[in-house]
C-alpha cells in the first residue's frame, strides 16, 4: 500500500511539473520567435515511421498472442449444438482478423504516405459517391449473411420439438447469492409450483409441497446429466440478476428474478472422456505445475500443499452478482445413462426429506419408580388391639 501511494505521489508531481512548464511557456508568448513547438518535415517523417512501427507492433503482438495464450481456448464442445456455435464464432473471428488486417495497414500506410510536408496542400473531397457506396455495401452484405447464420444457428439451439419434450430430463436452475442448485422433476416431466414465499428450512427453493407434481421432484447441489439425453433447464433467481454459465456445453441463459428463462442441450462428451481429450490433459498437467511451483512456497510459509487440479465441467454465474460473485459455481457431471439412472435413484425427494425433517418427536416411554425390595427373611410386626 504505501509503495502505491509513493506511486501516486511522483505521478501528481510529475503533473505539477509538467503544468508548471506549460505555465512557463505560456508566460514567453511575445518574447522570442521560435517556432520550437511547430512539426516541421522531419518530425512529420518521424511521426509517419512510428506510425508503420506501430501497425508492426499490432502485428507481432497479434501473432505472438496466439502462440502464447493459444491453447487457453475451451477446446472440444461437449454438447450437441457445440460444433455449429463454434464454427459461427470462427466465422466471425476470421473476417474481424480479415478485415483488421487490411484496414489497420491501410489507415497508418496514408497517414505515413501523406504526412505533411512543406509547401504541400491536402486535397479536399466533399464526397464520393463510389467509397460511401463500397465501404457501406460490403458490410452491410457481410454483416446481413453473419446475422441469418447467427439467427439459424440460435433458432436450431434453443428449438425444441414435442417428441423432445417428452424424452427429455426437465431439470430446474436455482440461482441465489451464492450458489446454485437443482432440481430434478420425476416421471411425471413435470416441476412442481414454486415461491420464494414458501422458502422454509431444507426447502430453499420454496417449493409448493402441496403441489401433486412436486411429489417426486429432487433437489441436489451437484448436478448430473446423462450424455446423449437432451436436457431441458427451466432457470429462476431468488434475488438478483444471475447467469447460468456452463462454457464447455456452450450454453448460457440469465436467471432473472420473477421470471422463468429456458434452455436445453443433449451433452455429448462424458466427464471421464473429456478427461482424456488430449487437450484437457495438457490444460490440466500444465496448471497442476504451476500450483507445484506455488505449494513450494506456501509449505515454506508453512502453510499446506495446493491440492491437484482435476478437470471437471463446471455450472458458472457469468453476472457480477455480488461480492462472492467468484464463489458462484456447481460441479456437472456427465455420466453414461446406467450411471445417470444409479445415481438418480439414490437421491431422496424433497418431499420426503421435509417429512422426515419435520416429523413428531418420538414420545418418550414413561419410566416406572422403582419398587424397594423386601426382605422376606424379616417377621413384621403388627400391633393388635
Amino acid at each position: 500500500m504505501t509503495s502505491f501511494l509513493v506511486f501516486i505521489i511522483l505521478v501528481l508531481i510529475g503533473i505539477a511539473v509538467w503544468q508548471l512548464t506549460k505555465i512557463f511557456d505560456l508566460t514567453q508568448i511575445g518574447g522570442s520567435s521560435s517556432n520550437d513547438e511547430i512539426a516541421n518535415d522531419k518530425d512529420n517523417s518521424v511521426n509517419g515511421y512510428l506510425m508503420f512501427a506501430f501497425v508492426g507492433f499490432i502485428y507481432v503482438f497479434t501473432i505472438y498472442s496466439l502462440y502464447a495464450w493459444g491453447d487457453l481456448v475451451l477446446g472440444t464442445p461437449a454438447s450437441e449444438h457445440g460444433p455449429d456455435y463454434d464454427n459461427l464464432m470462427y466465422i466471425s473471428f476470421a473476417i474481424i482478423f480479415f478485415v483488421q488486417t487490411i484496414t489497420q495497414f491501410l489507415l497508418h500506410y496514408f497517414a505515413f504516405k501523406y504526412r505533411g510536408k512543406e509547401g504541400q496542400k491536402a486535397l479536399y473531397f466533399a464526397d464520393n459517391n463510389k467509397l460511401e457506396a463500397v465501404w457501406t455495401i460490403i458490410p452491410v452484405i457481410v454483416l446481413a449473411g453473419l446475422i441469418m447464420y447467427g439467427l439459424y444457428t440460435w433458432n436450431n439451439i434453443m428449438f425444441v420439438d414435442e417428441e423432445d419434450k417428452q424424452d427429455a430430463i426437465i431439470i430446474e436452475l436455482y440461482a441465489k447469492q451464492f450458489g446454485w442448485e437443482a432440481r430434478y422433476a420425476g416421471d411425471d416431466k413435470t416441476l412442481g409450483k414454486a415461491n420464494v414465499r414458501l422458502i422454509e428450512g431444507i426447502n430453499t427453493l420454496g417449493v409448493d409441497l402441496a403441489d401433486p407434481a412436486a411429489q417426486d421432484d429432487k433437489v441436489v447441489t451437484e448436478l448430473h446429466l446423462p450424455v446423449g439425453k437432451k436436457v431441458i433447464f427451466k432457470m429462476r433467481s431468488q434475488d438478483v440478476l444471475h447467469s447460468a454459465y456452463m462454457p464447455h456445453f456452450r450454453a448460457q441463459m440469465n436467471c432473472v428474478p420473477g421470471m422463468i428463462t429456458q434452455f436445453s442441450f443433449t451433452p455429448t462428451v462424458t466427464t471421464a472422456d473429456m478427461r482424456a481429450d488430449e487437450a484437457i490433459m495438457a490444460k490440466v498437467n500444465k496448471i497442476n505445475k504451476i500450483r507445484t511451483e506455488n505449494s513450494k512456497k506456501i509449505v515454506a510459509d508453512g502453510g499446506t500443499a495446493l491440492d491437484p487440479y482435476t478437470f471437471d465441467y463446471l455450472l458458472l454465474c457469468n453476472k457480477i452478482c455480488g461480492a462472492s460473485h467468484y464463489n458462484m459455481q456447481m460441479k456437472i457431471v456427465v455420466d453414461t445413462p446406467a450411471e445417470f439412472k444409479a445415481w438418480l435413484a439414490e437421491k431422496p425427494t424433497l418431499a420426503q426429506q421435509w417429512k422426515e425433517a419435520n416429523a413428531p418427536a418420538p414420545v418418550a416411554a414413561p419410566t416406572e419408580a422403582p419398587v424397594a425390595a423386601v426382605d422376606s427373611t424379616k417377621v413384621v410386626a403388627q400391633v393388635i388391639k
